[in-house]
C-alpha cells in the first residue's frame, strides 16, 4: 500500500528592524527552511545613507536594505564583497560611499521606487526571502523628550543624552505621517512569527512601528510576536535601561502589550572587553528584570546568546536562530 505523504508548510516569519543587529539573524536563518521576510527602517539620515536620501529624490537611506540584501543572498563572496566595498576618505565626491549605496540609489532612481530597485536587486542577487522597506521613500524620526523638547533626525536624537519620552516618523518629502510600503502589512498578518530586533530601540525598531499601518498591523496580527532584547545599553538611547524597559517603551508606543516572548542575553561580557572607543554608542550591559517581563505578559527566553568579536558585543546568530526555530514550530503545533 502506497504511503501518503505530507508536506509541512513553511513557517513565515517577518524580521523588523534596522543596524547591525538584523542581517545577522536573517543570515542564520537564511538555510532553515523558513520563509524569510525582511521589513527594513529607512529613517537613517547619517554617513553615505544620509547625504544619498538628500541627493538623490527617489531613494530612501539604502545602507540598512544593502546590509540585508547580502544577509539573504546566495552571491560568490567576492560579489557580496564588491557590493560592500567603502570608498576611502582621501576619495572626495565618493568619500566613505558604500558601492551597494550607490547600486541601490541609481536603481531606484531608474525605478523611480527604492521598493521596486530592491525588488530588482533581490533577484539579481539569489536573495532567499522577501525584502521590503517600511515605507517607499525616506522618513524623518522625530523625538520628543521628557523635559518637553523635541528633536528632528535620527543621528541628532542621542547627541544630547536626554531621557526620550516617545518618538514619531513623517515623510521627508511633505511632512505628512507615511504609508507601509506594499506587501508590509500584508506579510504581518499572514506571519507564523514577527522577529523585532536586536537593534538601537529608537532609532531601528521604534520607526518601523510609528507607521501607522504597521502598528496596527502588529497589534492584529495572530503571529507569536518576539522580541531579541540588546545586550547593551546606548547613549541617548536606553541609559540604565532593564530588559523590561525595553518591552515597555515598545507597549506603551502602541499603546497595548502585544510583544508574546523576549530573547534575554544572561552571558556577561568580560570586564575590559569593549572597545569603547569603536563601539563608542555602547555603555553596560542591560541589567534584568525578569519580574516586570512577565508582570507585562511575556514569555521570557534566557540563555547565552553572546559572541564576542573584534573588541564588540554581538548577539550569536546561530544561537538565536536556533531559539526562534523551537519557537516558531511550537506555535504552528
Amino acid at each position: 500500500m502506497r504511503m501518503k505523504t505530507y508536506r509541512i508548510r513553511r513557517p513565515k516569519v517577518v524580521v523588523m528592524g534596522g543596524g547591525t543587529g538584523l542581517p545577522v539573524i536573517l543570515k542564520s536563518l537564511r538555510n532553515q527552511g523558513v520563509d524569510i521576510t525582511a521589513v527594513v527602517t529607512v529613517a537613517d539620515d547619517g554617513g553615505s545613507s544620509g547625504q544619498l536620501r538628500d541627493s538623490v529624490t527617489s531613494v530612501t537611506p539604502p545602507g540598512d536594505l544593502r546590509n540585508v540584501l547580502v544577509a539573504l543572498s546566495d552571491m560568490p563572496k567576492l560579489y557580496s564583497d564588491i557590493f560592500q566595498y567603502r570608498f576611502n576618505e582621501e576619495d572626495k565626491f565618493l568619500a566613505n560611499h558604500a558601492l551597494g549605496n550607490l547600486i541601490i540609489a541609481g536603481m531606484s532612481e531608474m525605478r523611480g521606487s527604492t521598493y521596486e530597485a530592491i525588488q530588482l536587486l533581490s533577484k539579481m542577487m539569489h536573495v532567499k526571502g522577501n525584502i521590503y522597506p517600511s515605507s517607499d521613500g525616506s522618513l524623518v524620526l522625530h523625538a520628543v523628550f521628557k523635559d518637553g523638547t523635541t528633536v528632528r533626525g535620527e543621528s541628532k536624537i542621542a547627541l544630547d543624552r536626554k531621557t526620550i519620552d516617545h518618538v514619531y516618523v513623517r515623510n521627508q518629502a511633505n511632512d505628512d505621517e507615511p504609508k507601509a510600503a506594499r506587501k508590509v502589512v500584508s506579510s504581518i498578518l499572514e506571519a507564523d512569527m514577527i522577529v523585532l530586533g536586536p537593534g538601537s530601540l529608537f532609532t531601528s525598531i521604534l520607526p518601523n512601528l510609528m507607521i501607522s499601518e504597521i502598528g496596527e498591523a502588529m497589534l492584529q496580527t495572530q503571529a507569536e510576536t518576539v522580541y531579541i532584547c540588546n545586550i547593551m545599553t546606548q547613549k541617548g538611547e536606553t541609559e540604565r535601561f532593564t530588559d523590561a524597559d525595553h518591552v515597555r517603551i515598545l507597549h506603551d508606543h502602541l499603546g497595548k502589550a502585544f510583544i508574546d516572548t523576549v530573547l534575554v542575553n544572561t552571558e556577561e561580557v568580560p570586564d575590559g572587553y569593549m572597545d569603547f572607543d569603536t563601539y563608542d554608542e555602547y555603555l553596560l550591559q542591560v541589567q534584568h528584570d525578569f519580574k516586570g517581563l512577565r508582570s507585562l505578559g511575556c514569555r521570557v527566553v534566557s540563555t547565552d546568546f553572546l559572541e564576542l568579536r573584534d573588541g564588540g558585543v554581538f548577539h550569536d546568530g546561530d544561537k538565536v536562530a536556533e531559539e526562534l526555530l523551537r519557537i516558531v514550530y511550537e506555535a504552528k503545533n
